[in-house]
């Protein structure tokens, strides 16, 4: 055997010797004293409807020893008869014996919670701990929950007649809320109203959906949300597309006023009839008014004007994936002192769509374009964001007999320089920073410093926040500071 030979052999007997030796080691398990530990000291559960399916929450508990645990005993408190319910270490149900955790090592604890419904209408309170019994030592952690009673909207068609939701409850709104032919929804004042994520308002011809008429004032807000309420599903931020939002097909009928619309825009088909998504989409014809309501957080577009007719007056739209506000394919619409802001966020890529497009045409493959007369006027309007140019107006190749009117009159605008010859512009300021307070947060108020103070005409009425304009000739939604 040579030198090489003699050295492999050795290394190999040795590599061999040391396998056996480290199967053959038992490893120690502690079966007096330790202790554990848990990822959180209260397991919290947002607001969670009841009736509404479950949400799921989880923590970890934790072996900080150099030994081995076993733990004789997982448990609910209340056992059975809890509203939580468990899977310890990838076992199903609310008590698990003979646990065992590694040195230096953790098993997950899923908990999901059901509330049932009562006949309370205020959010209650219900509360369970988890046991974990080691060595003969029980160790706690609180479970807690608040419950929620709601009315339902679950794929539910409103035909002829007049119907007004309630204030008593929020509502919930599942899979589709459909305003049929003939029908008038009336959604009140201080109504609540969360949408599951493939929840839509669907309003059809010689249809009506109003919401907030009669509002005097924000307190009296209506507030469209997503019904994950239990917001450490999502870090506790709103993200966008947590649900559809309100399309309003030929011939509907809708006014909006004080309404907000937030973490929207996802693009759920509608008996697999698939939309261009948007929070708030105008087909032809319908005529919906908009007032003192704010669009936030949308994942496609925010205002969609499908040769529809569009009147929208003291609203915020901001951070938008798609633009904040699209006209295609023409149609008559009228925004006055309306601020349109896009900077993007960690969750709203603001990379390449301007804020605003106004166009007279529709392609939906690039080879078809189908047109539209155009009659759409912007007064005393605010369009930025963090693109060179935000903006897009045009009319391209317009075939004989399209009507094209677009009149800016005193807006502020991040605008390039391809401006079309089309475009009637009246006192219009270009590129100017219109200095809102923090555009990090999402509050695009301006002060007196503003270029967008006093550049304005005459507006009247109260702005977003319920200020008397008092004949302020400011541009944007919200009167100067």
């Amino acid at each position: 055997m040579n030198i090489n030979r003699k050295v492999l052999y050795i290394f190999v007997v040795a590599i061999i010797c040391s396998i056996v030796t480290v199967s053959c080691k038992k490893t120690s398990t502690l079966t007096s004293g330790g202790v554990l530990g848990f990822s959180t000291d209260t397991l919290k559960f947002d607001t969670v409807f009841t009736a509404a399916g479950s949400y799921t929450n989880g923590l970890l508990i934790y072996n900080p020893q150099s030994e081995a645990v076993t733990l004789s005993s997982v448990r609910l408190q209340n056992g059975a008869a809890s509203y939580f319910h468990l899977n310890i270490d990838g076992r199903v149900g609310n008590q698990a014996s003979g646990i065992k955790i590694a040195a230096h090592d953790s098993i997950y604890v899923f908990a999901t919670v059901n509330i049932n419904p009562n006949d309370s209408l205020t959010p209650f309170f219900i509360t369970d701990a988890l046991i974990a019994t080691m060595n003969g030592k029980d160790y706690s952690v609180p479970f807690t929950a608040y419950g929620q009673n709601a009315h339902y909207i679950v794929r539910d068609s409103f035909a002829a007649g007049t119907y007004t939701w309630l204030i008593d409850k929020p509502y919930v709104v599942i899979h589709n809320c459909v305003v049929g032919p003939g029908a008038v929804l009336n959604i009140p004042p201080k109504c609540r109203v969360y949408m599951h994520q493939d929840a839509q308002f669907i309003v059809y011809n010689n249809a009506s959906l109003n919401i907030g008429q009669g509002a005097s004032g924000n307190n009296d807000s209506i507030v469209f949300q997503g019904d994950r309420l239990d917001r450490a599903y999502f870090g506790y931020v709103g993200y966008p597309g947590e649900w559809c939002g309100l399309w309003f097909t030929p011939g509907s009928t809708g006014n909006i006023s004080h309404a907000i619309f937030k973490n929207c825009g996802n693009g759920a088909a509608y008996y697999d009839y698939s939309i261009i998504p948007a929070t708030i989409r105008v087909d032809t014809a319908a005529n919906v008014n908009i007032d003192h309501s704010i669009i936030e957080n949308s994942i496609s577009l925010g205002i969609l004007g499908f040769q529809g007719n569009v009147t929208a007056s003291n609203c915020l739209i901001k951070t938008t994936g798609g633009q904040a506000l699209a006209v295609s394919m023409g149609g008559n619409d009228s925004f006055v002192n309306c601020t349109f802001a896009n900077y993007g966020s960690s969750q709203v890529s603001h990379a390449s769509a301007g804020t605003v497009a106004i166009l007279d045409w529709y392609s939906p493959d690039s080879k078809h374009y189908y047109y539209g007369n155009l009659n759409v006027v912007l007064r005393n309007c605010i369009v930025f964001g963090s693109l060179d140019s935000e903006i897009v107006c045009d009319t391209t190749a317009s075939p004989a007999g399209t009507q094209t009117r677009l009149v800016i009159d005193h807006c502020l605008l991040k605008m390039g320089t391809v401006r079309e010859p089309f475009i009637q512009f009246m006192e219009t300021l270009f590129n100017r920073d219109p200095l809102f307070k923090s555009t990090a947060n999402g509050d695009f108020h301006i002060g007196a410093g503003s270029p967008a103070s006093g550049s304005g005409v005459t507006a009247q009425g109260t702005d977003l926040d319920g200020n008397e304009w008092g004949g302020a000739k400011d541009m944007g939604c919200y009167k100067s500071q």
